[in-house]
């Protein structure tokens, strides 16, 4: 739970807002958008100017903490720095992993309402008080972090330990939390990023493993009130715990103090659950996931690894990783981005750890490249893992981490992580003093050999989530073994595409829907409709306002309430159609202008039975339901074959030379004077944007005036 959110800056998100292009209009007057592209120009342009010279290794002080410990057995570190007057104070229970079950959930819970208040001070009171100071507090169910003028140090401190032993769970804050976790779970199922990093995980680890079980709305109902406290008082002790004090105090005050506000936390342990390692597959192999709405691949490579920062090919093993994925110009970046255009990102992590963790890479590819993306991919593994890398290349790696180490240790967060992993991982006391010296000595030889031994080209999992129908037959060609997946990691055999009754036509699905939303009579007595929807990017409320007439006219305004500022609108009507972003007009014209004006219409599905541009192509997933799927010019258009409702679209637009293709999907039908509307739109841009819509006015609140 976190006390204080720090939300995305008005600017940034304005500049979000302004790279959304606009594309298609549906029947319900709810403007649909391609996906959102976050500018990488300047990266790019970053990248292409020529390296300066090195300077001098700079000198790095992370500040050898003082330690005391408490008798109940938490572990405190004190870090003086009185340059700034600030403090922080990070408490981590370092509990080894331990599996959840059933009640897979319960772990987020109990962090979630851990400080929303105490059994002595309210969740209102308690935001306010940290509010009028200034400061910051979060909560999780392994620990807290609180940062703030040290002025305010002793009650920042106190307010923290309030909340972390004196929470107040109640039934009724436990049911708001499991609301907001499931849909937050429900929104993901569309992502292929996100099914892609569950199936990773449940392969990798396996199920029953903590690092491969994952949320499910079945587990986090199953989470009682009784269960979120057991857990509490079982995982949240002071036996395992690390306190991090940093900041401009002194030792002996603030030994006193810490000292007063933990004598109350009953000295315990947590239960020590161990488990098998997870084994790699015996050889490299694509596991593939069918999503058949999917309008990119999602490809990872993964093996697991035992990496721990005390080996002595840790600091080759991460200059091989920044060099194969982990920065820009990285052998996979610009591979996949820069020299063929598949892909606006493509990137590998891999960190050292107590525990077996993993060496992944991954990229977003389009449907079309998925085959060539993943070729591509074994080929640079190949390469990092045989060729030595060139003295410029390591260099610059050796050089990029070192920049963004140096950035990082002035962060408070980042010490007090730099004085808890010391402890934990059993690092030498200079190992953060040193690390600069240790990243330098690395040699061409040991960035090959960490490659050849934690980038296992030979017992990999490709893992590749997309439209099986156009995927699958390009994917079988490069003679990887293939085996298929569901979306939680269950075999399944290889997907087959279902073939529509002779009878189904254009006419007939497009029949069956004018019946599901309410029939001909109905609809023709539409003559204008206005529709109020809500979303949320980055924390951001949006509004999204839309008009539409049966004259062939639109209108939408997208609105930042809380910067009273319309960020888009679009008109459409007899004679002309324009997008307006921040004062910026752009003109609609020819081909695109007739294509636009086609479908401002309420319920422009009607026009689509006569055009023989307009085919019916057969039946397809979306979201585990059969949908009917009509082609249009520039658009697929799926209806659920048992409801007749319209239940996605996938729609096209061009970005630069790259066809870009982007889904929205309609849900939670209501009726409005007889005409059913789907009042949940949820789009794939970039991001999940799930809109609520809150009013839907039909033949009122419209006139000619708002289309021009």
């Amino acid at each position: 739970m976190k006390a204080k959110i720090q939300d995305t800056s008005a600017s940034e998100l304005a500049k979000q807002l302004r790279n959304m292009k606009t594309l298609l209009i549906n029947k319900n007057a709810i403007i649909l958008f391609s996906s959102l592209f976050f500018t990488l120009t300047s990266l790019q342009a970053q990248n292409e100017r020529p390296m300066p010279k090195p300077g001098p290794v700079p000198t790095v002080n992370v500040g050898k903490p003082q330690k005391f410990t408490l008798p109940n057995g938490l572990k405190v570190m004190v870090v003086e720095n009185h340059k700034l007057p600030r403090v922080s104070f990070s408490l981590s229970v370092d509990n080894n992993p331990h599996a959840e079950g059933a009640k897979k959930g319960v772990k987020n819970l109990t962090g979630e309402l851990i400080g929303k208040g105490t059994k002595s001070v309210s969740r209102d009171v308690f935001n306010d008080e940290i509010d009028m100071m200034g400061a910051r507090i979060d909560f999780s169910a392994d620990g807290a972090y609180a940062s703030g003028l040290s002025k305010y140090s002793v009650r920042i401190l106190e307010l923290m330990v309030k909340g972390c032993l004196e929470p107040n769970f109640t039934q009724d804050e436990l049911d708001k939390e499991k609301i907001e976790l499931i849909e937050g779970v429900k929104s993901e199922e569309k992502d292929v990023a996100n099914v892609a990093s569950r199936v990773e995980d449940v392969l990798a680890f396996g199920k029953n493993h903590p690092f491969g079980e994952y949320l499910t709305e079945q587990s986090i109902n199953a989470v009682s009130l009784n269960d979120v406290i057991q857990y509490y008082n079982t995982y949240f002790v002071p036996e395992n715990a690390y306190l991090v004090v940093i900041g401009d105090v002194k030792f002996a005050d603030i030994k006193n103090r810490v000292e007063k506000a933990f004598e109350n936390w009953t000295k315990a342990s947590a239960p020590n659950a161990t488990y098998n390692d997870p084994k790699n597959v015996q050889y490299t192999q694509i596991n593939f996931v069918d999503m058949p709405n999917a309008v990119q691949s999602n490809v990872s490579f993964v093996n697991t690894v035992s990496l721990k920062m005390t080996d002595k090919d840790y600091f080759a093993t991460i200059i091989a990783d920044q060099i194969f994925g982990g920065d820009f110009g990285s052998y996979l970046n610009m591979n996949l981005r820069e020299k063929h255009g598949w892909t606006y990102g493509a990137g590998s992590y891999v960190n050292g750890s107590k525990f077996v963790t993993k060496f992944t890479a991954s990229a977003k590819v389009r449907n079309m490249v998925t085959d060539s993306a993943v070729v591509e991919l074994l080929n640079e593994l190949k390469r990092i893992r045989t060729e030595k890398v060139t003295d410029q290349v390591l260099r610059d790696a050796k050089a990029a981490y070192i920049g963004s180490f140096v950035m990082k240790i002035e962060k408070p967060e980042t010490v007090a992580r730099y004085a808890l992993q010391t402890e934990t991982q059993n690092l030498p006391s200079d190992f953060y003093e040193n690390y600069i010296k240790s990243i330098n000595a690395v040699t061409a030889d040991e960035v090959m050999n960490a490659a050849k031994k934690y980038f296992l080209a030979d017992n990999a999992r490709i893992i590749v989530v997309g439209k099986g129908s156009e995927v699958i037959p390009a994917l079988e060609k490069t003679k990887i073994p293939m085996f298929f997946f569901d979306k939680y990691g269950n075999p399944v055999e290889k997907p087959v595409t279902k073939k529509a009754d002779v009878k189904v036509t254009v006419k007939s699905v497009i029949d069956n829907y004018v019946n599901a939303i309410g029939g001909i009579k109905a609809i023709s007595e539409v003559k204008t409709v206005a529709t109020f929807a809500k979303g949320n990017i980055q924390g951001q409320q949006l509004e999204f306002n839309t008009k539409a007439s049966s004259k062939g006219t639109f209108a939408v305004d997208m609105v930042l309430p809380a910067m009273k500022m319309t960020v888009m609108k679009q008109r459409i009507n007899d004679k002309v159609a324009y997008i307006e972003q921040q004062g910026k007009k752009k003109m609609i014209e020819g081909e695109d202008y007739k294509l636009m004006k086609s479908q401002a219409h309420p319920f422009f599905e009607l026009y689509l039975i006569d055009n023989p541009q307009v085919t019916f192509t057969g039946i397809e997933k979306v979201n585990d339901v059969d949908a009917y799927v009509v082609k249009t010019p520039k658009s697929r258009l799926f209806f659920d074959v048992k409801t007749g409702l319209k239940i996605a679209s996938e729609n096209e637009s061009k970005q630069g030379e790259q066809l870009i293709k982007q889904m929205i999907y309609f849900d939670d039908y209501k009726e409005v004077k007889g005409v059913k509307y789907p009042f949940k739109i949820s789009i794939e841009a970039g991001m999940p944007i799930d809109l609520v819509v809150s009013d839907v006015k039909v033949n009122e609140g419209v006139a000619d005036s708002d289309f021009q």
